[in-house]
């Protein structure tokens, strides 16, 4: 609404959905050569407990395990934060990919506080299930607590009556593919990247698979006037609101509920909050 009001440049600044792959996966989903989507996972495992706590004069990030070093350090943000909240990275991607939005959601969390470190008041993991306007069901997963591998924070996969795509789960692993037309017994191994095989030089080197390039040249671009944002403030709404209403739906016993539309209508003139209430 106060983007609406104002009519200032709002963006997301989520740069997972401008990786190569994904590119790719959203073609083959509008081709139709997935088929029709029924299913799609996405998770991002990122073991951040050494960003806990902030000594407040040095600035320096600590762990639980350094709390009887640092009697002084704080708890940062991610101490307080659900999990769930931090989904848009791989939610954001797979929405681009269906074009799609998320109608309804359940939440469902590990116990408080964390298993693996007691010292963070926080669970060491949240998921949500999720249903889509055009029938899709998703698994969407969080967890900064519990120990992970320190590298493939993300994954995802999509699923259709035509065949499904994959991201590598390891280091060592290959993207894959399947196709239930294609004679294939089993999935092949792909060679789909973040980093983008069309990426102009400035982009190399920007940061996050040369991903954070895009972010700010949609800004910039939509700023100066050379083109509107693709990633618009009801597309940041669609990817930002699902995560939201999981935490409340984990905080009211995993009760299921509907997710707003945000596009303006005959039911929310410009300017104006949703009138229909979550239920």
């Amino acid at each position: 609404a106060a983007q609406e009001r104002t009519g200032k440049v709002f963006q997301l600044a989520e740069q997972c959905r401008h990786a190569g792959y994904i590119d790719e996966w959203r073609q083959m989903v509008t081709n139709g050569i997935l088929g029709k989507i029924t299913y799609c996972e996405g998770q991002y495992f990122h073991y951040y407990a050494g960003k806990s706590f902030r000594d407040p004069n040095t600035g320096i990030f600590y762990g639980p395990t350094d709390l009887a070093d640092y009697p002084k350090a704080e708890p940062t943000w991610m101490y307080h934060m659900p999990p769930i909240h931090y989904l848009p990275h791989d939610l954001g991607p797979m929405l681009k990919v269906l074009d799609d939005r998320v109608v309804e959601v359940v939440g469902m969390s590990t116990n408080s506080p964390s298993d693996a470190h007691p010292e963070l008041a926080g669970p060491d993991m949240q998921i949500a299930l999720m249903k889509t306007e055009k029938g899709a069901l998703m698994r969407m997963g969080a967890s900064f607590s519990s120990p992970h591998p320190p590298k493939d924070y993300h994954w995802q996969q999509v699923i259709g009556t035509k065949g499904s795509v994959e991201w590598k789960r390891t280091g060592s692993d290959r993207p894959k593919m399947w196709m239930a037309d294609g004679q294939m017994i089993d999935k092949v191994n792909m060679d789909w990247k973040y980093e983008r095989a069309d990426a102009p030089d400035e982009a190399k080197g920007s940061g996050h698979a040369d991903m954070d390039y895009y972010v700010h040249a949609a800004f910039r671009d939509a700023v100066t006037g050379k083109r509107e944002l693709e990633y618009d403030v009801y597309k940041a709404m669609e990817t930002s609101a699902p995560p939201v209403l999981a935490a409340e739906s984990i905080a009211q016993d995993s009760r299921k509920l509907r997710v707003p539309s945000f596009l303006p209508g005959p039911g929310r003139p410009k300017g104006e909050l949703p009138k229909d209430e979550v239920s």
